[in-house]
C-alpha cells in the first residue's frame, strides 16, 4: 500500500539566527545529487522495503512463468520454481515483523483537515496495520510454530484487512491528486501571466516540474494500490471468479512490485 504520514505544514521562525555557511561535503545527513550506482544500491538494499520488493518481483515473475505453462510440469525445473516461489513468499512474510507499528505512528501523527479525511485515514492505516499484524501469525503458522489449521482463517482475516485498507488508501490518494491538479492549474495560470508580462518565471517552471513529478508518482501509487487490491480480492475469493486467474493476479503482483521498487529507488 505504501502509505506515508501526511506532510506537516512548516512554520517560519521570526528573526532567525543566521547560521554559518557549511561545506556541502562535510554536512551530515545530506544526500549527494550524483551518487555512485553501487552506493545507491547499498542504500536501497539497506531498507527493509527495498529487499522485500526485490523478493516480490522474483516471486511474481516466477508465478507468471508457472501460470503461463512455459515450463512443462513434468520437468524438474517446474518443481524447483514452485519450491522457490513458496520459499520467497514465506521469506517476505518475515520482513513484515513489526511493520504494523509504522501504521500506528502514521495514524497517531496525522493532522486531519476534515471528518472525511479522518474516516479514510482510519480505514487506510487501520486496515494496513491489521493486515501487517495478522501477517506475523500467518508467517508463524506457515513456518510451523503455530498449528497450520489456523493458517487459512488467518489468511482470510489478513486479506480482508488488506482489501479494506486499500479502499481507504486509494480514496486518500485521489483526494491528494485533486489538490495537486488544482495547484498545477493555479501555477500554470501564474506562469502564463508572467510570460505575457515578460517576467522571468524560472522558479515557477521548476516548481511546475516538481509538481508534475509528484502527480505522476501519486498516479503510480493509485495503480499500485489497485493492483494489490485485485490480489487481495483474489485471496478473499480463493482464486475464484473473474480477474482471479493465476496469470492475471501474478501480473498484477509484478506490476505492483515494479512500481514500488521504482518509488523506493528514487526515495533512497
Amino acid at each position: 500500500m505504501d502509505l506515508k504520514s501526511p506532510e506537516k505544514n512548516s512554520t517560519e521562525l521570526t528573526n532567525p539566527t543566521p547560521l554559518p555557511p557549511q561545506n556541502p561535503k562535510t554536512q551530515t545527513g545530506s544526500k549527494p545529487k550524483d551518487r555512485d550506482l553501487l552506493n545507491h544500491l547499498e542504500a536501497y538494499l539497506a531498507r527493509r522495503d527495498g529487499v522485500d520488493k526485490l523478493l516480490k518481483i522474483s516471486r511474481y515473475a516466477t508465478k507468471i512463468i508457472l501460470a503461463s505453462s512455459v515450463v512443462p510440469e513434468a520437468l524438474t525445473l517446474n518443481r524447483r520454481l514452485k519450491s522457490f516461489e513458496s520459499s520467497v513468499g514465506l521469506s517476505r512474510k518475515a520482513f513484515r515483523l513489526g511493520k504494523f507499528v509504522q501504521d500506528l505512528n502514521a495514524l497517531r501523527n496525522s493532522h486531519f483537515d476534515s471528518k472525511q479525511e479522518i474516516f479514510f485515514s482510519i480505514i487506510a492505516y487501520g486496515g494496513e496495520g491489521v493486515y501487517y499484524f495478522v501477517e506475523q501469525f500467518v508467517w508463524l503458522a506457515k513456518s510451523g510454530l503455530i498449528d497450520s489449521k489456523h493458517s487459512r482463517n488467518l489468511q482470510i482475516i489478513s486479506a480482508w484487512a488488506e482489501f479494506i485498507g486499500y479502499f481507504g488508501s486509494i480514496a486518500l490518494k485521489i483526494r491528494d491528486l485533486k489538490k495537486i491538479m488544482e495547484d498545477e492549474a493555479c501555477l500554470k495560470s501564474s506562469i502564463e501571466i508572467s510570460i505575457s508580462r515578460g517576467i522571468s518565471c524560472k522558479g515557477k517552471e521548476e516548481k511546475m516540474r516538481k509538481l508534475r513529478e509528484k502527480k505522476m508518482m501519486k498516479k503510480l501509487s493509485v495503480v499500485q494500490d489497485l493492483a494489490d487490491g485485485l490480489m487481495s480480492l483474489a485471496d478473499i475469493r480463493d482464486g475464484k471468479g473473474r480477474l482471479s486467474g493465476p496469470l492475471v493476479v501474478s501480473s498484477a503482483g509484478l506490476l505492483s512490485a515494479i512500481i514500488s521498487t521504482h518509488k523506493n529507488w528514487l526515495s533512497c
